[in-house]
C-alpha cells in the first residue's frame, strides 16, 4: 500500500499535473480566485514541512479574499505565536453568525425547548497538531480550508450551507515549529528514507510538547497553559457538536479512527450513546472513505477515552462528539517500513480524507447530533437529581491563593461556584448543567472494568489542589455566585515597622515572595517552630516556616526593605504583618536560635537525552511562571564539564542517568558532601540509591517460592497482564511530618500525592529522615493492583531526606509537580529548594 502511493507521489515531479491533485481531485472544480496552499506557499503540500507563521498567513489570506471565511485569534503561545481559528460557512451564514450562534446555544441551554434540530447549521471544530512532531494534520488543515472555501463541488456547497466549520490549524505552534525546523534542516536531496537518518530522530526534547515541554493533549482538563486556556474559553463560547483530534503514531503502524478501546471506568459518566452509537455511525463513514483510497486502518483495540483531559475526550463531556485519529508517521519526508516507503504526502492525505469525511458525517447527521447535545445537558440535571449528593463544599482557612487557583479551574470549566457565610468556605451544587464536570473534579473511584490505561486512571482535581472538600446531601445556604477570581484574595497592606516583619508561609505564593525579597537583597529568616505574637493589628499564631524579616539585620535601608515588602505583597497577595517587639505571646521569640537565615537558592537541573522532558518542563514552568526564579538547565552532554560549585541545589527529575559514569557519580556525591542539596524525583531517586550516592534502600518484592509451579497463561494476554502492574497514574494518601522543613506551610499531616511510577522507597533507617510515608490505608483514587498496594506501597516512603557528608539528598518517590497542576504538593518541592540547605539530618 505505502509503496504504491509513494510511486504515485514521486511521479508528480516528473509530469505536468499539479502535486495538489493527489489530494484534491475528488472535489473539482475549484474557484481560481482562491489560491491553493501550493500556489500561496510556493511548494507542493508534503514536499516540506510548513512553519506555523506560514499556515497562519495562508488562512489570513483566505479570510481576506473570501466572504465565506473569517479568522479569530484566541490566544498566544508561551513563545508568542498566534493561536487562530478560521471559520468557514456560506456568506449568508457568516453574515448572520451571531444569530445562528444563539440558535445553536439554545440546545445547550437546559431551560430551552428548542426543537428545530435540522434547521440550524451544525458546528464542527476541526482541530489539528496538538503534538508538534505529528505534523501531517496541519498540512491537511490547509487543504481542508482550501477545499471548503474554493471547491464548487455540490457536496462542498452543501457543507457550507449546512455547517459552520471552525478550523484550528495548529494547537501547539511552539512544538510544531521546533519539529519543522528539525525536519526541514535535515531533509536530504534526494530524500533519505533510512530510519536511522537524523531527519527521522529529533534531539531532546523533540517537538511533541510546547515551550515548557507540556503535553497539551493532557491539558484540556487541567488548563495550565495559555494554549489550553485560550481554547477552553473559545470552546465554552461555541460548544461545537463535533471535534477532531488528529495525531500520529509509530511509523510501522497503519491508521486508527474511533471506536476506541472501551472506557476503563466501571461506571463512565459519559452517556453510552456517545462511545457506542455515535462512534459507530461516524466509523462507517471513515471506513468507507479510507477503503476508497486503499488505506489500511484499525479500530477498537487501542487507545481509550477514560481520562477526561484529551482533545478526544473533553468535548465528549460537553455534549459534543470528539473523534481521535492516529496516522502512522513518516517522521520526516519519507521513511522505509516493512510495507515499503511511507511518505509525508501519504500521511497528509489520510488526515485530509478524515477531515472532509468528518464534515460529511456531521452534516448528514446534524439533527441527531443536536438532539444528542440537548439531551446531554438535560440528562446532567436528571442524573444529579437521582443522586444523594446535593453539593460539594470546600475550604482552606490558611491558603487563599491555592484556593483561588482551584476556583479559577472550576470557573474555566464553567462550573458554578457559590460563596457561603464562612468567607473561607465555598459550595458547588450538583444541580447544574456542568454536573459531569463536577463529578470529574470531586468524585473518586476504586473499581474499574479494565486494568491497563492509556494514561491516568485518576483525575479528581480537588485532590490536585489538596483542597479539603466534603460531599453533602442537603442544600447549603449561599450568599452569591463567584463569577471571577479577580478580587478573591484580599490582604491588608503591611504597615511600616522599624523592628521586624512577619510573612505568613502558609500561603502558596509565599515561596515567590521569599525569592522576590532575596532577589532584591533582603535578608529573610524562617521560624523552625511556631509562635504567637502581637502584630501592629492583631495577636496571631504563626505556623512552622513563617518568614521573618528583621529590619536591623539588613544591608538595605529600612525604606528599601519596606518598599520590597510592599511590592512583593502587591504582586503576590500574601499576608504580611509588622511587629514592634520580638517578644512572643507564646512559643519562640524572634531572636530564637529556631529562627534561621534562609539561603538564596542557586539551582541547576540536568536536561537532555535520557531525562524525562515532561518532568523537567514541570520544574521549569513552576519556577518561571509562579515563583519567577531562574534555574540553570544543564544539557547532559555538557554535564561532565559543568562547574557545579556555582550552585547550591541540583535537580534530577525522572530519567536514565546511567550515562553518568562512576567519575561523575563521585563528583556529584562530593559536591553534595560540601553542604549542597541534591533533589531527585522518581527514577532519579532509584538511581541515587543504586549508585550509592545515598545510603538508602528500595522496597523489595517478597521472594517467590522457586519450587512452586508457574501457571501457564495465554500469550495473547501478556500485554494486559503485565501492563496492569504499572502504576499509570493514581492518587494516594501520605502521612507528612509538618514539623520538618520540607513540610513547612502544611497544617494537615495527611495529604494526597500523585503516583505514576513504580519507585518504592524503603523508609530510612534514620528515624528523622522519612518526611512522608504512605498511610495505612493510602488509596484515594485510581487503579492499583493489590500486589502493588500491599506488598510495595504500604511499607514504603514517599519522601526521604538522606544525609551525604555536610549535605543532603531529597528523594521524592512521587512527582510533586505533575503536569503543572499539583498545587497541593508543589510546596514540598519548593521547600526542598529554599530550605534544603538548612536541613541537618540528626544522626
Amino acid at each position: 500500500m505505502f509503496k504504491n502511493y509513494t510511486v504515485i507521489f514521486l511521479a508528480f515531479f516528473t509530469i505536468s499535473l499539479s502535486a495538489q491533485d493527489y489530494f484534491l481531485k475528488k472535489y473539482q472544480p475549484f474557484n481560481s480566485a482562491i489560491p491553493s496552499p501550493e500556489a500561496f506557499l510556493g511548494y507542493p503540500i508534503g514536499s516540506q514541512h510548513t512553519r506555523h507563521d506560514q499556515i497562519v498567513a495562508y488562512l489570513k489570506e483566505l479570510a481576506r479574499i473570501s466572504d465565506m471565511a473569517s479568522i479569530y485569534e484566541y490566544g498566544k503561545t508561551h513563545e508568542g505565536r498566534k493561536l487562530v481559528i478560521l471559520t468557514i460557512s456560506s456568506s449568508q451564514n457568516l453574515q448572520n453568525l451571531e444569530q445562528i450562534k444563539q440558535q445553536h446555544l439554545a440546545f445547550v441551554d437546559t431551560n430551552s425547548g428548542a426543537s428545530n434540530y435540522d434547521q440550524v447549521p451544525i458546528f464542527i471544530n476541526l482541530g489539528y497538531n496538538v503534538h508538534g512532531n505529528e505534523p501531517s494534520s496541519s498540512e491537511a488543515a490547509m487543504l481542508s480550508a482550501y477545499t471548503l472555501l474554493a471547491s464548487n463541488h455540490p457536496e462542498i456547497r452543501k457543507y457550507r450551507s449546512d455547517a459552520v466549520i471552525f478550523i484550528d490549524p495548529t494547537i501547539n505552534p511552539d512544538g510544531r515549529d521546533r519539529h519543522t525546523q528539525w525536519a526541514n534542516s535535515y531533509k536530504g536531496n534526494p530524500l533519505v528514507s533510512d530510519p536511522q537518518d537524523a531527519e527521522h530522530s529529533e534531539y531532546w526534547p523533540q517537538g511533541r510538547t510546547n515551550h515548557y515541554w507540556f503535553d497539551l493533549n493532557r491539558d484540556w482538563l487541567l488548563g495550565i497553559n495559555p494554549e489550553s486556556r485560550g481554547k477552553l474559553n473559545w470552546y465554552h463560547e461555541w460548544y461545537p457538536n463535533v471535534v477532531t483530534d488528529f495525531h500520529e503514531m509509530g511509523t510501522n503502524s497503519t491508521y486508527f479512527f474511533e471506536p476506541m478501546k472501551p472506557i476503563g471506568s466501571k461506571d463512565p459518566i459519559m452517556p453510552k450513546e456517545n462511545y457506542t452509537d455515535l462512534n459507530d455511525i461516524f466509523g462507517a463513514y471513515f471506513s468507507k472513505a479510507l477503503d476508497s483510497i486503499g488505506s489500511l486502518y484499525f479500530t477498537k483495540e487501542a487507545f481509550d477515552g477514560t481520562y477526561p483531559g484529551y482533545g478526544s475526550s473533553y468535548p465528549d463531556l460537553q455534549g459534543g462528539l470528539a473523534l481521535l485519529f492516529e496516522q502512522a508517521s513518516s517522521r520526516g519526508h519519507v521513511q522505509k517500513t516493512p510495507y515499503g516507503k511511507i511518505t509525508f504526502p501519504f500521511t497528509i492525505r489520510n488526515q485530509y480524507t478524515s477531515s472532509m469525511t468528518t464534515v460529511k458525517a456531521a452534516v448528514e447527521n446534524k439533527a441527531l447530533l443536536r438532539k444528542y447535545q440537548q439531551d446531554f445537558f438535560k440528562s446532567a440535571l436528571s442524573n444529579a437529581s437521582k443522586k444523594r449528593i446535593r453539593a460539594y463544599t470546600f475550604e482552606d482557612k490558611f491558603d487563599k491563593n491555592r484556593l483561588k487557583a482551584f476556583i479559577d479551574k472550576l470557573l474555566l470549566h464553567r462550573i458554578k461556584v457559590y460563596k457561603t457565610n464562612d468567607e473561607n468556605k465555598y459550595v458547588v451544587p450538583t444541580n447544574q448543567p456542568q454536573y459531569r464536570m463536577v463529578q470529574t473534579v470531586f468524585e473518586t473511584y476504586k473499581e474499574y472494568r479494565d486494568s491497563v490505561f492509556y494514561d491516568a486512571s485518576a483525575w479528581s482535581v480537588a485532590n490536585f489542589y489538596n483542597v479539603k472538600y466534603r460531599a453533602v446531601s442537603s442544600n447549603v445556604p449561599t450568599t452569591g455566585e463567584v463569577t471571577s477570581t479577580e478580587d478573591l484574595v484580599k490582604v491588608s497592606p503591611v504597615s511600616r515597622s522599624s523592628y521586624a516583619y512577619i510573612i505568613d508561609y502558609d500561603d502558596y505564593n509565599a515561596s515567590a515572595v521569599l525569592y522576590y525579597l532575596q532577589h532584591k537583597g533582603v535578608n529573610v529568616a524562617a521560624a523552625y517552630k511556631p509562635f504567637s505574637i502581637q502584630t501592629s493589628t492583631i495577636s496571631k499564631k504563626f505556623n512552622y516556616g513563617t518568614l521573618v524579616v528583621p529590619v536591623s539585620k539588613q544591608k538595605l535601608s529600612p525604606e528599601k526593605v519596606y518598599q520590597a515588602l510592599t511590592e512583593a505583597q502587591k504582586r503576590y497577595k500574601v499576608p504580611m504583618y509588622s511587629v514592634a517587639s520580638g517578644f512572643s505571646l507564646s512559643g519562640i521569640d524572634l531572636g530564637s536560635r529556631y529562627v534561621q537565615f534562609v539561603q538564596k537558592p542557586k539551582a541547576a537541573m540536568v536536561i537532555g537525552n535520557g531525562v524525562r522532558s515532561y518532568e523537567a518542563g514541570e520544574v521549569w514552568h513552576l519556577l518561571d511562571t509562579r515563583v519567577h526564579m531562574p534555574i540553570t538547565k544543564i544539557p547532559m552532554r555538557n554535564f561532565s564539564r559543568s562547574d557545579l560549585d556555582r550552585y547550591n541545589t541540583l535537580v534530577l527529575v525522572s530519567g536514565n542517568y546511567n550515562q553518568l559514569d562512576s567519575n561523575q557519580q563521585k563528583r556529584i556525591k562530593d559536591w553534595i558532601a560540601k553542604g549542597n542539596t541534591l533533589i531527585t524525583i522518581g527514577s532519579a531517586s532509584r538511581w541515587a540509591i543504586n549508585t550509592k550516592i545515598v545510603n538508602e534502600k528500595l522496597t523489595k518484592a517478597k521472594k517467590k517460592d522457586s519450587l512452586k509451579a508457574v501457571s501457564r497463561k495465554p500469550y495473547v494476554d501478556a500485554p494486559e497482564n503485565l501492563g496492569k502492574e504499572s502504576v499509570g497514574g493514581a492518587i494516594f494518601k501520605v502521612d507528612l511530618d509538618v514539623t520538618h522543613p520540607l513540610g513547612f506551610g502544611y497544617h494537615d499531616t495527611s495529604i494526597p500525592v500523585y503516583k505514576n511510577n513504580t519507585i518504592w522507597l524503603a523508609p530510612s533507617k534514620n528515624e528523622y529522615a522519612t518526611v512522608a510515608k504512605y498511610s495505612a490505608d493510602p488509596h484515594i483514587d485510581g487503579f492499583i493492583t493489590d500486589r502493588n498496594l500491599n506488598e510495595f506501597m504500604k511499607p514504603s516512603a514517599s519522601l526521604i531526606v538522606s544525609p551525604v557528608g555536610r549535605g543532603r539528598a531529597v528523594l521524592f518517590a512521587d512527582n510533586p509537580n505533575f503536569r503543572g497542576s499539583w498545587y497541593g504538593t508543589n510546596r514540598l518541592f519548593l521547600n526542598a529548594l529554599f530550605f534544603g540547605n538548612e536541613i541537618r539530618v540528626p544522626r
